[in-house]
């Protein structure tokens, strides 16, 4: 979870307007249940000791969007897949990793060599075994679609071993791996269908009275507490981010799950519990370092960090919903550091003296001062919103700028010729923060010659200690070929006191533990492959 709603700040709102939401960005006071907007006239202690009338649950889908786990990005959809699927392991909104399928693993002293073994009782809702093809075949497929290929960059393979044991051979060392695992196991014959077999406490049906889940009557892991109790869950249809507003505003649903950053995001406002979990959404300066006059000596970029007014942009832009960063990560993560982070904030002061002596680069025909051009694709309208208030902003400051807007592929031609000296990017990343593709040679996100040893190698560094970032970030905030800008979170909603275990979690909203933990299954015998 992001943050806690502050009570008082939500009794403000609730006498503000009829309904909504306040917010603020203490971490401090987490609940896992989440916080309830109070009711008129109601004190904030009666949230513990009343009684909420019992209700069904209800959730929304769309019925023309795939359900399949391993591709079906929609995130509406997403919340029924974490009741649908299982995988190897199950990540909480705080990256603890719990063991779900995985019944024990071994990892070789390198960490470059994992090996999972299977509960030997998981079945699917069919009630066939789960097998080792299953998942070598689910990873696989991952490993070539958008919604999950970032987390296998350093994975060069997966294979079943003879024993039924599945093995991740790695190209540099990894110190949490299980971190990345909790990708859905579907069967191995189902993993291009929209709708395969899983393994968790529901299945879904379509009959005469509609589309539901129904629970998985010999569901393997028997009587285990989770959030969801119903035989039956009503699944409503949706067609478009409005509609799963007010099948949640003015209908039954229960709970949603949306995406503030999203083009589409529709604002909710009614009574409601909230969460907010990371979502990988990353926003970011990109710079053409050698191919851009404006950046030939460098200095430029250490300190454009100073120009951008983050917090303007969350507040009047995303309305609160997403979080300013001048480190390229989530700032619910340990490794981010506030003390370093406040060294590059918003700060017009330094910009300006810098300013005083940059000599801006001039047309050597007209010798008239060029303008930096912004970058940035038209399909996204915040983000053109930001680009063009930035531009204005560094103008204002003595830096002449200029925002320019391409749709599609003369955007991404703009891009991969290097047509720019800076772009406003927005990307996925992974659970555990990699960033090795900005700075890895031709990496995926390398464009504007962003590649960089030192960086690369401070990168691996940091996946194999599982979070030695500290060195990494400040190397990369004085060196500034990337420049953060905001971090997103998906909002869930649920009504108020439904649903009491609610704890969501990056792609599963249903969150739930077996109760072990990993040191329960590590195997402690030596490894051999």
């Amino acid at each position: 979870m992001k943050r806690a709603i502050s009570l008082l700040l939500v009794l403000a709102a609730v006498l503000g307007c009829f309904s909504g939401c306040g917010r603020s960005t203490d971490n401090t006071g987490y609940e896992p249940t989440g916080d309830a907007i109070l009711k008129e006239g109601q004190n904030p202690e009666d949230i513990l000791s009343e009684e909420e009338d019992t209700q069904e649950l209800t959730l929304a889908y769309y019925p023309d969007r795939s359900l399949n786990p391993i591709f079906g990005s929609d995130y509406t959809n997403r919340v029924l897949m974490s009741l649908m699927y299982q995988g190897l392991f199950a990540v909480d909104n705080q990256k603890n990793v719990t063991p779900i399928l995985c019944g024990s693993y071994q990892v070789s002293a390198d960490n470059r060599t994992w090996t999972f073994y299977l509960e030997n009782n998981a079945t699917f809702s069919d009630g066939s075994s789960v097998t080792a093809q299953d998942v070598v075949a689910t990873y696989n497929q991952a490993m070539q679609n958008d919604y999950y290929k970032n987390r296998f960059y350093h994975v060069t393979s997966v294979e079943a071993t003879e024993n039924g044991g599945v093995t991740f051979y790695l190209d540099t060392s990894f110190g949490n791996l299980p971190l990345l695992l909790d990708i859905p196991i579907v069967k191995a014959s189902d993993v291009e269908a929209d709708l395969p077999l899983g393994t968790g406490p529901y299945v879904f049906a379509d009959g005469a009275g509609g589309a539901s889940l129904q629970r998985v009557a010999n569901w393997w892991c028997g009587s285990l507490k989770i959030p969801a109790t119903d035989v039956s869950i009503d699944l409503v249809e949706v067609s478009s981010p409005a509609d799963v507003r007010d099948a949640f505003q003015f209908g039954n649903v229960s709970v949603v799950c949306t995406n503030p950053m999203s083009a589409t995001f529709a604002e909710y406002r009614c009574d409601y519990e909230l969460w907010e979990i990371e979502s990988g959404y990353f926003m970011y300066l990109g710079c053409s370092v050698f191919y851009s006059d404006f950046f030939e000596s460098g200095d430029l970029r250490t300190f454009l960090t100073y120009a951008v007014d983050r917090e303007k942009y969350a507040e009047e832009i995303y309305g609160g919903m997403v979080e300013p960063v001048t480190l390229p990560c989530s700032p619910t993560e340990s490794y981010y550091s506030q003390s370093l982070a406040s060294q590059f904030g918003y700060d017009t002061i330094q910009f300006v003296d810098h300013m005083r002596t940059f000599q801006i680069p001039t047309d050597e025909d007209t010798g008239a001062q060029k303008e930096l051009r912004i970058v940035v694709n038209s399909a996204d309208s915040a983000r053109v919103q930001i680009a063009r208030e930035l531009a204005q902003e560094l103008t204002d400051l003595g830096l002449p700028a200029v925002c320019e807007e391409y749709s599609g592929s003369t955007y991404n031609d703009v891009l991969y010729y290097q047509n720019y000296d800076v772009y406003l990017g927005l990307t996925r990343l992974s659970p555990n923060m990699d960033l090795t593709e900005f700075f890895r040679p031709y990496g995926e996100m390398s464009r504007g010659s962003l590649s960089h040893e030192t960086l690369y190698s401070m990168c691996l560094n940091a996946l194999e200690n599982s979070g030695n970032y500290y060195n990494l970030y400040k190397k990369l905030a004085e060196d500034g070929r990337i420049i953060p800008v905001l971090f997103g979170y998906y909002a869930v909603y649920a009504q108020r006191g439904l649903i009491k275990d609610l704890n969501p979690s990056r792609d599963n909203v249903f969150y739930y533990s077996m109760g072990k933990s990993m040191d329960d299954i590590r195997l402690e015998t030596e490894y051999t492959e």
